[in-house]
């Protein structure tokens, strides 16, 4: 495995299932990437539902050049399955205070990217330091066309979740300095 299909996560992050991989039919392809923040995963998990307000990765790309918010936005962690993440995902499957998974569901997004599905977990490294560990699971079907399409999806991914995890961690952190 490459730096394009795993950057940041261990080895045993790889191997932990992960509920992404329940929503995406026939094979898949694993993508995963992983930051270490210096909070709570409880807050790094309130990061975590920010999602569903904005993509916290390049906003000038994923956000019609709007910022996305550097406060918490009251209510976002309210979870209902169904619920619209990032105008293109779907919530599908959450754990309150550990994991959200997303699908996408926009027929735009579809057509550019094939089936996929995306857990993102917070796990207790230690008192105070949380792991964000994100899997992507990507459908390997759909022919030689969609088979084209996937290295630019994997190095795109890698480039856009590595800003988005770092930005969420550092948000995360800086939410608990003005707590403390």
């Amino acid at each position: 495995m490459g730096i394009a299909t795993v950057w940041g996560a261990t080895a045993e992050e790889v191997a932990r299932e992960y509920p992404c991989d329940r929503f995406v039919e026939g094979g898949t392809m694993g993508l995963f990437r992983a930051v270490t923040a210096h909070a709570a995963p409880e807050t790094v998990f309130r990061w975590l539902c920010q999602i569903k307000v904005a993509p916290y990765s390049y906003d000038l790309i994923d956000n019609f050049g709007r910022r996305s918010p550097s406060e918490l936005t009251p209510g976002a962690d309210d979870l209902a399955l169904g619920q619209r993440f990032s105008r293109i995902f779907e919530l599908v499957d959450f754990e309150p205070g550990h994991q959200i998974t997303l699908r996408i569901v926009d027929r735009g997004a579809l057509w550019a990217f094939g089936e996929l599905a995306i857990t993102y977990a917070a796990y207790a490294e230690a008192p105070g330091v949380t792991r964000l560990v994100a899997k992507v699971a990507v459908s390997t079907a759909g022919g030689p066309i969609r088979a084209l399409s996937r290295p630019p999806l994997v190095w795109g991914d890698l480039v856009m979740m590595r800003h988005q995890l770092y930005r969420l961690a550092a948000l995360a952190e800086k939410s608990e300095k003005r707590a403390a």
